[in-house]
């Protein structure tokens, strides 16, 4: 299991994931799980994958082959627009699931890679998607301006409450990393470290990104500060009148 989050803003974009991967109960490791594409000037794209690691890995390697091959061929640098660059994501996952599906299909497992994909291209505004495991995918807008992938119900519901589409990068990025923070205390297949990436609109170029890892200060500060505050607030809730 694991836990990606991405928010398109009116100034910009947030990205989080978890690295936590398991193979069973006694059988974690960690991997980032989210890939950068960034030509300054020109194009900043950030994927969260989610699903089996070696789906998710392999597709991650076919677009970089494709990317570095420079052969004129379609790639995430040639792309003209978000839609083209969800195209060529969409064919990489159904050509790695062709090549693995029925050896995966013969020893009872299925193919499992999906992606949340976001960021911009010079001539058009930041946009974000949601790609799902069959290669089809969505976009977010003004009514639904966060999409997540994985453990999501456990996050969701901050996010729900306090993310709109004016929240400014700042605020959007500790709401994130509370709904990190909500899901981690009920879901032990979702750890850290947890990758942050912003991105400011019409910058094409990633000045923010960290990592938090565990006992990080900040991270541990604003749970506990969530954790009061939450407290705080149910006690000073009405009282129920019978």
């Amino acid at each position: 299991m694991t836990y990606c989050v991405a928010v398109l803003l009116e100034s910009g974009m947030v990205f989080a994931s978890d690295s936590r991967t398991n193979a069973g109960l006694d059988d974690f490791a960690s991997f980032c799980k989210m890939t950068v594409f960034e030509r300054r000037g020109d194009r900043v794209l950030v994927l969260l994958s989610s699903g089996s690691l070696a789906g998710t890995q392999a597709v991650i390697g076919l677009l970089r082959q494709q990317a570095e091959a420079g052969d004129g061929e379609p790639s995430v640098w040639t792309a003209r627009t978000m839609f083209d660059v969800m195209v060529l994501v969409s064919d990489a996952v159904r050509a790695i699931e062709q090549r693995d599906g029925p050896y995966l299909k013969a020893s009872g497992s299925s193919f499992n890679a999906s992606f949340l994909v976001g960021g911009q291209i010079r001539g058009e505004a930041p946009r974000l998607f949601r790609m799902y495991a069959e290669g089809n995918f969505i976009e977010a807008g003004e009514d639904t301006p966060f999409l997540q992938t994985g453990e999501a119900k456990y996050g969701k519901p901050i996010i729900d409450r306090v993310i709109h589409t004016d929240t400014t990068l700042a605020e959007a990025s500790k709401c994130v990393l509370v709904s990190f923070d909500s899901t981690m205390r009920s879901n032990l297949s979702v750890g850290m470290p947890i990758d942050l990436l912003v991105y400011e609109k019409d910058r094409f170029e990633i000045l923010h990104r960290r990592r938090f890892s565990e006992g990080d200060a900040y991270f541990k500060d604003l749970s506990a500060e969530w954790s009061v505050g939450v407290r705080k607030v149910f006690r000073e809730l009405p009282e129920l009148v019978w």
